[in-house]
């Protein structure tokens, strides 16, 4: 009778202690948790990526292929201006000219 609540005391703690590494260890399920919730941030984060390098690789294929956008990207965003023309450059609500911003990059 003592050999066998000996037996079952000792299964009782070799379940106690499976269960609390189920829970609380490196591997156990808050560990899963967080890296699941990780990986859907990163995931998202790839997806925006992909999107904008859609974006840029389209904008590419126009600039190399239509020269009525090159022309309008060029006057857009460099001041340029054909002979015999002015331009007028006001500022923006921040206060600078437009065009003289400084470039954004995203990582």
């Amino acid at each position: 009778m003592r050999g066998r609540l000996f037996f079952i005391a000792l299964l009782v703690a070799i379940n106690l202690f499976l269960m609390i590494r189920l829970i609380w260890s490196d591997q156990g399920i808050f560990a899963y948790l967080e890296l699941k919730n990780r990986y859907e941030v990163l995931r998202g984060k790839i997806e925006a990526v992909d999107g904008r390098s859609l974006d840029l690789s389209q904008e590419i294929r126009k600039l190399k292929s239509d020269k009525g956008y090159q022309e309008k990207v060029v006057r857009e965003r460099m001041n340029f201006v054909k002979k015999d023309e002015i331009l007028y450059i006001f500022p923006d609500e921040k206060g600078q000219p437009r065009g003289e911003a400084p470039d954004e990059q995203e990582n």
